[in-house]
């Protein structure tokens, strides 16, 4: 697809000098204020994390998309983003760590400031002030100077104290910087949203209501200078012909389920629009309200979320649970992430030490623990052909989790997994006939067909007469 030149189109990218700095409060604010304006917001994250993009999507209407150095290469991050941005006026990328944290403590990869140059976007540098004045400036101004092909719009202070404080801040920037301060957002506790063993509560369950998407909005236009930041915004102008990643093609009749409620609600965008292009189309249900799966389909599809928070409800929809189990054992493709993978296991032991049954697709148990489990970036290669594509088939993906398997898992695995670091893991994916679960929540973005080969396993079990199923 063509994607047309807009001069007036813009962006940028809220950096941070650490986690824990503001960046999501503010990129959150700065959406629904830009929104209020009347703009098209297209919202980005920089990394594998679901939950915030959630939140995104709350206060934009529009998906996140994730942006990711290390899953995805430079051009496909490119195509999406341009791609996103047809139908958009502004961009706000938020990043992920600190501003140049990544993989490696030698070089840019995977960090917020190397999507920032693949993007040409300048970055807004928020920096937690609290107990902080003139050396405020000494950190800015190392970030400034750490890399000097970066383009910096400004400074955000967050977690100030008073307009003394901040007048204090400014004048120290002025004097060592030639960043202009947007503001300073004081320290307010109703910005915060929950957090939990994963990171913070899912827009699932923590809806920004209106009052509080106002208030966010409200504090933005209060206290950061929104018309010199969209000055000094970057022009986003698209190549002349960028890839469309999202174009679907016409086959309605092929049906897959995907999970989507508290429990399930860990999905990357791309994957959907995947097995759209494809030829699937998506049928939204829930394993913990439903009395049972949808009529007429070829697939399922459950992500990531927290199935541990809501074992004891999935555990007595019984009806759901048949019918995920029959569908199993007739064939049906079936692939689980994370969550999905213990929903499609015989059982979760919750934090408490409550064993709530499950689907018991796939012969194994997890177990909540309290300490994580893993986290980090997974490549996977398939051993074996599988609903995903043949054998040898590489994928990149993200594994984070408090849950493990117990026992002595009977099925078979059939991921080989590889870190991004040079260690060894066990073998994954775990098999059961045409059921497909792993703890990596894969994006099929990073290997060309996966989408395709789900699709065509679909297609083939939806062409078998019921009776051999």
């Amino acid at each position: 697809m063509s994607s047309r030149v807009n001069h007036n189109k813009t962006g940028f990218l809220i950096g941070g000098t650490m986690s824990g700095s503001g960046k999501t409060t503010l990129s959150l604010g700065i959406m629904a204020a830009l929104k209020r304006r009347g703009l098209a917001v297209a919202p980005f994250k920089v990394g594998p994390d679901y939950i915030d993009p959630g939140h995104h999507r709350r206060v934009t209407g529009r998906y996140s998309r994730n942006l990711d150095g290390w899953m995805l290469t430079k051009e496909y991050c490119r195509d999406a983003f341009f791609t996103t941005m047809a139908d958009a006026d502004v961009a706000v990328v938020e990043g992920v760590m600190g501003l140049y944290d990544g993989f490696s403590g030698t070089d840019e990869s995977g960090s917020s400031a190397q999507m920032a140059k693949w993007l040409g976007l300048p970055v807004i540098l928020v920096v937690n002030a609290a107990s902080m004045a003139r050396s405020a400036a000494a950190l800015v101004t190392g970030f400034q100077n750490f890399d000097l092909e970066l383009d910096f719009l400004g400074v955000v202070f967050n977690n100030i104290g008073s307009k003394s404080h901040l007048n204090y801040l400014t004048e120290a920037l002025s004097a060592h910087s030639d960043l202009p301060c947007l503001g300073g957002i004081p320290r307010d506790e109703a910005l915060r949203i929950p957090e939990r063993h994963l990171g913070l509560v899912t827009d699932e369950e923590h809806l920004l209501s209106g009052k509080e998407t106002d208030h966010l909005a409200d504090t933005v236009e209060a206290h950061i200078n929104l018309d010199l930041l969209l000055e000094r915004a970057g022009e986003i102008i698209a190549p002349a012909e960028t890839a469309d990643v999202r174009a679907e093609t016409e086959s309605p009749e092929l049906k897959i389920g995907v999970a989507m409620d508290s429990a399930f609600c860990f999905y990357y965008p791309d994957n959907f629009e995947a097995l759209e292009r494809a030829g699937a189309t998506l049928v939204p249900f829930s394993p913990v309200d439903d009395e049972t799966l949808p009529e007429g389909l070829n697939g399922l599809y459950f992500g990531g979320g927290y199935p541990e928070l809501f074992a004891e409800k999935l555990s007595a929809n019984k009806g759901v649970r048949k019918a995920v189990k029959e569908a199993s054992e007739s064939g049906m493709p079936i692939y689980g992430e994370c969550g999905g993978l213990m929903y499609l296991s015989e059982a979760i032991t919750d934090f408490d030490g409550n064993r709530r049954e499950m689907t018991g697709c796939l012969s194994l148990e997890t177990e909540m623990q309290s300490k994580r489990s893993a986290l980090g970036y997974r490549e996977i290669t398939l051993k074996e052909g599988s609903l995903l594509g043949p054998s040898g088939t590489t994928i990149r993906g993200h594994e984070f989790h408090y849950s493990k398997p117990v026992g002595d898992p009977s099925c078979e695995t059939i991921y080989r997994v590889t870190p991004r670091i040079d260690r060894t893991l066990p073998d994954e994916g775990y098999v059961s006939g045409n059921t497909l679960g792993s703890y990596v929540h894969l994006h099929f973005g990073s290997s060309a067909g996966v989408g395709e080969a789900f699709v065509a396993q679909c297609r083939n079990y939806k062409k078998q007469p019921p009776a051999t199923r």
